[in-house]
Order: structure tokens, then sequence, then C-alpha cells
């Protein structure tokens, strides 16, 4: 599992004074990215294979301005073309669970504009952040 920390920003919440549901979806951005870099992938347009499928968030428990969250990054599914990553959106102080969050990776090829399958490196590398998707 991988973990980045976000502080929520007054603008990342809505008038009734909780994050706001779009911002989730840019914390998973954000976790997904660093998830990538820590694989070896850069953020290059010029040698990015992946594309996302799906997006999804669940919120639980709201989330505030001015609070750290921790947000841990693990692989739940891997299938020939793609896979799945998940994501628990935790208050970094109590522990909290404020949001789960899920992403379908696809691995893509540009030039050809076709998906391909998963290389044998990316896989084992994905292997090793595996968990059971959690209820």
């Amino acid at each position: 599992m991988r973990d980045i920390e976000v502080n929520v920003r007054f603008c990342e919440t809505d008038a009734l004074g909780h994050i706001n549901n779009t911002s989730y979806f840019i914390y998973l951005e954000e976790a997904r990215i660093k998830f990538f870099e820590s694989l070896g992938y850069k953020m290059d347009a010029n040698h990015w294979n992946f594309i996302l499928a799906s997006a999804h968030c669940d919120f639980i428990n709201q989330g505030y301005f001015n609070q750290l969250l921790t947000i841990t990054t693990y692989v739940t599914v891997i299938g020939n073309k793609s896979f799945e990553i998940s994501h628990d959106i935790l208050c970094s102080q109590t522990k909290q669970l404020i949001a789960k969050g899920k992403a379908v990776m696809v691995y893509f090829n540009f030039d050809e504009q076709k998906s391909e399958k998963l290389p044998e490196v990316l896989r084992e590398n994905l292997s090793l952040y595996k968990k059971a998707p959690s209820l």
C-alpha cells in the first residue's frame, strides 16, 4: 500500500462547510499519480500508456477545511489489459474513514489507439500492492 497526505484547502469545500464531492476526485488523481511515480512511471505524455476507464467514490463521512487526510492506495484487481486501483481516504488524526474510491486503468497504445496486454514487469509491480477489496 502507498500513502499520501492531503491538507483540505478552503476552496475545496462547499457552502455547507464540508469537502465538495468533486474535490475527492482531485485527491484520488493525486494519489494515482504518486502511485504511478512509485512504480517508476513519470508523468510524461510521450511515454504514458494508461487511460482512466472508470472512477468511483463513495462518501462515508464528512471532511472539512484544514483537515489532514491520508489516502492509502492499493491494487484490488489485475486483469489482462487493465487493473483496478482502490483508495481509502482517512482523517489522519482520528483514522476515521471519510471516503473510498476506485479507478480502472487500461494499458493503452496511443499510436495504434488500442488497449494492450499488461507488460509482465508492470503485473509484477502491481502485485506488490495487491490487497483484497474491503467492504
